[in-house]
C-alpha cells in the first residue's frame, strides 16, 4: 500500500504539524512502502490533493493531518473510491470525531497507525457534501461559523473558541423557523434553537450532542432543541456538554436515516465545522461509505470496533 500525508500547516495554530515531516520520514526508514508528503497552502487544497492521489487507482491510505477542516476536505476528495483508506493524524484543536474511539492518543502514534486495521464507516451526505461527524443548523451553525474566527486568535484553544462563539451568538436573536421532515414523518414548521444530525457523538470541542451516535450502525442520531429563552440557554449548555439533554422536555432525540430542512431564507449549515448557506438541506446516511484506518493497539484492545458491523 502507498501512503500519502496531507498536512495543514496551520492546524492547531501550527504547533503540531511542524513535527510531522521528520516523524513520517523516520517511520518509513525501515518500511518498504512508498510515501508522499503534501503541504497545503489554501482552503480546498486537501480535497484536491486527496482526489488526485486517489484517482491514480492503486491502493492508497491518505492521512488527513490537521483538524476537522482537513478531514472534511479529505473525505470529500475520496468518497466513492474503493481503493482509498482515510487515516487521521490529529493536529487540530479538537478532532472531535476521534472521541468516538476514545480520543487522539492512539492516533498520534504513526507506527501504531501503519500497522492498523481498516474498517468501514458511514458518512452523512448533506446536499452535495459529505460529513464524517456531525451536521447542524440554527444556533450551533452560527457558533461554528464564529468559532472559525476565534480559533485564529493567539492562545485560544478549540473549546475556548467554541465558548466564545456561544457568547457572541447568545447576544443575537435566538432560534430559527424551519420546516422539518425526519424519514417519512413531516413535523411541520418548528421554531428551533438548533437541530443536529450526527454520525459521531461529540462536537464543538467536547459537547456530547449525540451520545448514542455510532458511525458503523447505518443510522444517524438527531437532536431537535425547541426555542427557549436566552436566560435558560446557559443552564441547557451545561447539561448539553455532559450528554444529558434528553432529560429536557424541549429536547427531542432519536435515530433516523434522513432529515430534511427547509427555511424561507438561507440559513447557516454546519458540516464538521465547515459552513455553507442554503434554504434547503437534506441530511442522509450513506452506509459503509468510507474505509478508515484504525490504530492497531486500539483494534486489539477494543475488538468490537472491527466487529460484525463493519463486515
Amino acid at each position: 500500500m502507498r501512503y500519502v500525508f496531507i498536512i495543514n500547516p496551520t492546524a492547531g495554530k501550527g504547533k503540531g504539524p511542524e513535527s510531522l515531516p521528520p516523524m513520517i520520514k523516520k517511520a518509513f526508514e525501515k518500511r518498504e512502502e512508498d510515501y508522499k508528503i503534501i503541504i497545503t497552502e489554501n482552503a480546498g487544497d486537501a480535497e484536491v490533493a486527496a482526489k488526485n492521489e486517489a484517482m491514480l487507482g492503486d491502493e492508497v491510505c491518505i492521512f488527513a493531518c490537521g483538524g476537522e477542516g482537513t478531514c472534511f476536505e479529505a473525505v470529500n476528495g475520496i468518497v466513492g473510491l474503493d481503493n482509498v483508506t482515510l487515516g487521521v493524524l490529529p493536529c487540530g484543536s479538537a478532532n472531535d470525531f476521534l472521541k468516538f474511539f476514545g480520543g487522539k492518543d492512539e492516533f498520534l502514534n504513526l507506527d501504531n497507525q501503519l500497522e492498523g486495521s481498516d474498517i468501514y464507516l458511514d458518512l452523512i451526505k448533506a446536499n452535495d457534501f459529505y460529513s464524517i461527524n456531525q451536521c447542524s443548523v440554527g444556533m450551533d451553525a452560527m457558533v461554528a461559523d464564529d468559532m472559525k474566527l476565534f480559533k485564529k486568535l493567539p492562545l485560544v484553544s478549540g473549546p475556548m473558541a467554541y465558548n466564545m462563539a456561544v457568547v457572541k451568538t447568545f447576544l443575537r436573536k435566538l432560534g430559527i423557523s424551519i420546516r422539518i421532515k425526519i424519514d417519512d414523518k413531516y413535523l411541520g414548521l418548528k421554531r428551533c434553537l438548533f437541530a443536529v444530525c450526527a454520525n459521531g457523538p461529540v462536537y464543538g470541542g467536547g459537547y456530547i450532542s449525540a451520545p448514542e451516535a455510532d458511525p458503523r450502525d447505518g443510522k444517524l442520531e438527531f437532536l431537535l432543541v425547541d426555542r427557549i429563552s436566552r436566560f435558560r440557554v446557559p443552564s441547557f449548555l451545561k447539561v448539553y456538554s455532559s450528554g444529558m439533554q434528553h432529560k429536557k422536555k424541549y429536547v427531542t432525540m432519536g435515530k433516523c436515516e434522513t432529515m430534511e430542512i427547509e427555511a424561507d431564507k438561507p440559513i447557516s449549515v454546519n458540516l464538521d465545522g465547515e459552513i455553507f448557506h442554503s434554504k434547503t438541506v437534506r441530511f442522509e446516511i450513506v452506509k459503509k461509505a468510507i474505509k478508515f484506518r484504525l490504530p492497531c493497539t486500539l483494534a486489539q484492545r477494543e475488538p468490537e470496533f472491527i466487529g460484525a458491523k463493519n463486515k
